[in-house]
């Protein structure tokens, strides 16, 4: 079983950064692959981008491509999610999520706020 908890959210205005940070308890947060979803009000929470064991090839939403990246450092049982250009649409509460490969989305965290003021 894996616990996680999301850091990093906050205001920023429209075109910075922000960077969350997932970390993930437990010994085996290597053999999981991560991923990030967020949740605008009266929305249904959206798969944002996820990332393999590995680290390598990430996949993303298409409106987060190119301004979004995923990383990960096993070593830290941590997940980043480096978020730029960023745009009001991109308000929402982001939660990660942990999976085993080709299994469901299983393990949630409790949610940081992004807020992106105009």
């Amino acid at each position: 079983q894996v616990q996680l908890v999301e850091s990093g959210g906050g205001l920023v205005q429209a075109g910075g950064s922000l960077r969350l940070s997932c970390a993930a308890s437990g010994r085996t947060f290597s053999s999981y692959e991560m991923g990030w979803f967020r949740q605008a009000p009266g929305k249904e929470r959206e798969f944002v981008g996820f990332i393999t064991v590995s680290g390598g090839s990430p996949y993303y939403l298409g409106s987060v491509k190119g301004r979004f990246t995923i990383t990960r450092d096993n070593a830290k049982n941590t997940v980043y999610l480096q978020m730029n250009s960023l745009k009001p649409e991109d308000t929402a509460v982001y939660y990660c999520s942990a999976r085993t490969s080709g299994n469901r989305w299983a393990y949630w965290g409790q949610g940081t706020q992004v807020t992106v003021s105009s």
